[in-house]
């Protein structure tokens, strides 16, 4: 991974809004909607969004359509990547 991409990776996740979506999708039991993501993390539809489709394009998410219906679904990277960030908080909240 060039040095380039790896910058905006850790730019995208020292950021507030893009790591609690990520562990909101994680954290979906049941499908998971852009609109459903944006109320719980207090974040506008849009602006969830813009970072779901930034999140596909770093390859951590991915969509399944059907029909008109589009849900999240982490991959692999994805899942491994909100699990390190929610521990992270874990230890941050235990001091």
């Amino acid at each position: 991974m060039g040095e380039e991409k790896k910058s905006n990776l850790v730019n995208l996740f020292l950021r507030n809004k893009p790591a609690f979506i990520l562990m909101k999708i994680h954290a979906c039991s049941n499908k998971c909607y852009a609109s459903n993501i944006a109320k719980e993390v207090d974040c506008t539809y849009s602006h969830t969004v813009r970072i779901i489709q930034q999140l596909e394009k770093e390859g951590l998410l991915t969509f399944d359509k059907i029909g008109r219906i589009k849900t999240i679904l982490l991959t692999k990277k994805g899942k491994d990547i909100s699990e390190t960030l929610k521990k992270l908080m874990t230890l941050f909240h235990s001091e």
